[in-house]
């Protein structure tokens, strides 16, 4: 290991912290020690929002380590803990804690000396950034500046270092062509490699899967194949195969959507198999995702230029260090690691994406180098699109010029639930506040880049009269819209304007109706039978929308008739300016009007496609939002309708398509259903022998409400079983209170606890430290019974604590008399049994064990797991001994797991 600076460092775990002085010496400290230590002198540490969390003083600072990797290493991963950040460095991992806090400043070491070596691949821009970070007062900068040699010349500005795409001419429609089975079997063989063991049921997918690329028929819908493939078939490069073959003859994009980040890693991954040069693949295969997820290059420039400050702007000289090696400027599950904005808590890293879709499109001076404009052109032109369900929804919906027509649908189960949040409406506070920045623009002390229609459009409103009175017309009537404190202004009975007006009236029939919810949930109640007061307020705001609906469809059709018939002003950059608000006008339109159908269902006669409430939003009891909200009864309407029906081919595709129904019910689920034409059909089953390799065991001996047996439940399977566990949680407050009894018992036990909704961490992030520590075990909620691939011994043991039961909303019930009644509610649990049960064997050699932690599990659900596999109620500790003896004789357990008898013994957990 290398040998370490002479600065202190500190290290929390909640086995204990440890203090390590400028000579190396590493001893034990209180939380008192520990945080005066902090306060008088800078120390090395990693993670400090975890480590404050675990000092119980959030505030804590100092030089920490994934700061200085960020900089050093912008853009590459590495797991952010003691043992990742050695494993990424090349030095030997810490076999203990007192080791782990030793390393951490020979690490620190390791990543300075990077500095000194000429062959270090980023060093470009490094000394300007590191100027900039001194003058911030960043910890790091002196000892960097120190190391870091000026450059002969002045370094080029990050804006420039960006490459440039270029416009290319529109793509000729793909050939017509079929693909042959045969072919696609032998695509595949050289996918997997010719030495790989042919798997039947992955080549009958392949050949199965080639009706999706078949010339379409005259009417009807596309071609589509629903397709059930058991976990271990190698699905991936089953669909792969045929679309790689038929997008190389046909010239054409096929579009591959995912539900998950995890999956479309895997799939990018995948595309080394397809196009093994790196350039080329980079070409042919393009990841892409909504606007939202990628760096505003204007935004960056502002915020590096003093529209961030405090740690604020730290953070901003970090990312521009990233953007300049980033491969597509994907902040969210690119190669932005997960855990960089974390380390600034809310310290602007939303700020620097395109989330309130302020873009200016071709106004922007750095449109050319537009990491979004840069991706979407990239998807124009290649075989491969890996994108997700949403992404595909939103472009079909709007008539998007590059909207798929061949699209693969892997997690295919989650296309009802995708479905349903893209075409939702809500009319609600945040929403509208939003509308109003949006065209209004800043008021009052408001700081930013935000800008409203007037300063967008200064061009227009100068030199046209027309547009120039549509504009204003469209400002004052935003002005009708809620404003900052409108949420304060309801609380008092003070609400400002009509829509405000509305909001009140829906906060207070809410209020009167709702049923009291579970700690942590919001409130609300069915938009049934409303009072004379809402159906007055509802009248006034649809008046309200509707005055501000007028002047934006005027100014759209002005700005549309200004390009067509250019005057003698509108140069390039304000013809930029001008496409740049049609595109922003054309979006919020829709939105206003969905908003008037929405108003216009209040006081009359509802329609039975829809589902109307009204809503409270909380968090831990606090209100954030006041909404009027509307969901599809069947949101697969308008996804076949818009997505599907357009499409020549579409495939849609999970390990638990069906579950344990028919193909009718993954037909509804999917939208074929509502199909003109036929749909085909495909299955083929898991090849792991699921009854040796793993067991279900029901825990008959736990009180529902009894969070100390829960926890100590808990506490007894993670170590028998030696770490290795992924606890699933259906309340986020049981999941914390069952954390807090049990963390430090573990961790003494040498078995580190993570856990999403506690750790200050995102949830991707969690799931790698997880997977990178084989003692380690993780709790979560909805997010990780989905999705998480963890194979082998990180993964043995998945514990779930209730019966996921749907939570009764006023969107469920009404979907519940729907669709079948309880049968729709079993339908439901088995779908999430069944994917929970998924994480657990992931390939030939995994082994493991399914524990629920609740007496109150029908046996008619018990057909969500796979036949043959062995399902016992049991008391607890039946349960310990059936998990030892499948799992405590496993390398991982022998070397963590305690003896039975111990661990029967009462757990002490206050």
């Amino acid at each position: 290991m290398a040998s370490p600076i002479p600065i202190p460092a500190l290290h929390a775990t909640h086995a204990g912290i440890w203090v390590v002085d400028g000579h190396g010496e590493a001893r034990e400290a209180t939380k008192g020690e520990t945080i005066a230590r902090a306060a008088e002198s800078p120390h090395v540490l990693l993670n400090a929002p975890l480590l404050g969390q675990r000092l119980g003083y959030p505030e804590i600072s100092g030089l920490d380590l994934l700061e200085l990797f960020a900089f050093i290493h912008p853009a590459r991963f590495a797991v952010p803990t003691p043992t990742g950040l050695c494993r990424a460095l090349g030095l030997e991992p810490p076999a203990s804690d007192v080791e782990a806090a030793r390393a951490l400043c020979a690490i620190a070491q390791v990543l300075l000396d990077r500095l000194g070596d000429p062959d270090w691949p980023e060093r470009e821009g490094a000394w300007t950034a590191n100027a900039t970070l001194q003058r911030l007062g960043w910890g790091w900068a002196g000892l960097i500046g120190a190391r870091l040699e000026r450059p002969e010349r002045g370094e080029r500005m990050l804006f420039s270092r960006l490459p440039q795409w270029e416009e290319a001419a529109e793509r000729p429609p793909p050939r017509t062509i079929t693909v042959a089975e045969a072919d696609a079997r032998q695509r595949l063989t050289e996918l997997t490699g010719r030495g790989a063991e042919p798997r039947e049921g992955q080549r009958a997918m392949a050949a199965a899967v080639t009706s999706v690329f078949a010339p379409k028929p005259t009417g009807g819908g596309p071609n589509m194949l629903l397709a059930e493939a058991g976990t271990g078939i190698g699905k991936t490069l089953a669909y792969l195969a045929p679309a790689s073959l038929w997008a190389e003859r046909a010239g054409g994009t096929v579009w591959v959507s995912t539900f998950t980040k995890a999956l479309q890693r895997q799939l990018d991954a995948e595309g080394a198999r397809i196009v093994a040069d790196p350039k080329e693949r980079a070409r042919r295969i393009v990841v892409r995702k909504g606007r939202e997820n990628y760096l505003c290059l204007l935004n960056l420039e502002d915020a590096m230029q003093g529209a961030f400050s405090g740690r604020a702007a730290i953070l901003a000289q970090l990312a521009g260090r990233w953007a300049a090696y980033s491969r597509d400027g994907d902040m969210v599950g690119g190669d932005l690691p997960g855990w960089l904005p974390s380390l600034f808590r809310r310290a602007g890293a939303a700020a620097l994406t395109d989330r309130r879709g302020e873009c200016v499109y071709a106004g922007c001076p750095h449109y050319r180098r537009c990491f979004i404009e840069r991706v979407e052109r990239a998807g124009r032109e290649a075989d491969l699109v890996i994108a997700n369900h949403a992404l595909v929804m939103v472009n079909a919906a709007r008539g998007r010029p590059d909207a798929p027509t061949r699209i693969l649908f892997d997690e295919g189960h989650h296309l009802f639930d995708a479905a349903d949040s893209t075409f939702a409406v809500a009319l609600g506070g945040q929403e509208a506040i939003e509308m109003r920045r949006w065209i209004v623009g800043p008021e009052g002390r408001a700081r930013g880049r935000r800008r409203g229609l007037a300063a967008r459009l200064m061009d227009v409103a100068s030199y046209d009269d027309e547009g120039a009175r549509a504009m204003e017309a469209a400002v004052e009537a935003a002005r009708a819209l809620p404003s900052d404190g409108w949420l304060q202004r309801l609380a008092e009975g003070a609400p400002f304007g009509a829509v405000e007006a509305l909001l009140a009236q829906v906060r207070g029939t809410v209020y009167a109706r709702a049923r009291a919810q579970e700690a942590g949930y919001g409130l609300e109640t069915e938009l049934a039978e409303p009072d004379g007061a809402l159906v007055e307020a509802a009248a006034h705001a649809l008046a309200a929308l509707e005055a501000l609906q007028k002047p934006l469809a005027a100014l759209g059709r002005r700005l549309e008739a200004v390009l067509e018939d250019a005057p003698d002003w509108l140069d390039s950059a304000a013809r930029a300016r001008v496409e740049g608000a049609i595109h922003g006008l054309s979006w919020r339109r829709e939105t206003v009007a969905a908003w008037i159908a929405l108003l216009g269902r209040i006081g009359g006669s509802g329609d039975p496609e829809f589902v109307d409430w009204l809503a409270i939003e909380r968090v831990e009891g606090r209100e954030y939002d006041v909404a009027v909200h509307r969901r599809w009864l069947d949101p697969t309407r308008p996804l076949a309708r818009a997505v599907l029906e357009p499409a020549q081919g579409v495939l849609v595709t999970s390990a638990t398509l069906r579950g344990s129904e028919d193909w009718h019910t993954a037909e509804a689920r999917t939208g074929a259903l509502h199909l003109p034409g036929p749909v085909a059909h495909f299955d083929t089953p898991s090849p792991f022998a699921y009854p040796d390799a793993t067991e279900v065991l029901i825990v008959t001996d736990i009180g529902r409400n009894d969070l100390a047996a829960l926890a100590g439940a808990y506490a007894r399977l993670i170590e028998v079983a030696g770490g290795g566990t992924l606890g699933l949680f259906t309340a986020i407050q049981r999941l914390k209170a069952v954390h807090a009894r049990i963390a430090d018992r573990l961790a003494r036990t040498g078995l580190p606890l993570f856990a999403q909704h506690v750790d200050p961490i995102d949830a991707g992030t969690l799931v790698d430290m997880f997977r990178d520590d084989p003692h380690a075990s993780l709790l979560g909620t909805d997010a990780l019974r989905d999705g998480v691939d963890v194979p082998g011994d990180s993964l043995r043991l998945v514990v779930m604590e209730r019966v996921p039961w749907p939570r009764p909303t006023v969107l469920h019930a009404a979907r519940r008399l729907a669709f079948g009644g309880s049968a729709y509610d079993d339908r439901v649990v088995k779908a999430r049994l069944a994917q929970a049960f998924g994480r657990l064997i992931r390939r030939q050699d995994d082994r493991g064990v399914f524990v629920i932690l609740s007496a109150a599990m029908p046996s008619r659900l018990l057909s969500a797991f796979p036949p043959g596999v062995r399902i016992s109620r049991v008391p607890l500790h039946v349960a310990v001994e059936r998990v030892s003896e499948r799992l405590g004789s496993t390398s991982v357990g022998e070397r963590v797991a305690k003896p039975v008898a111990e661990l029967d013994q009462p757990l002490d957990l206050d």
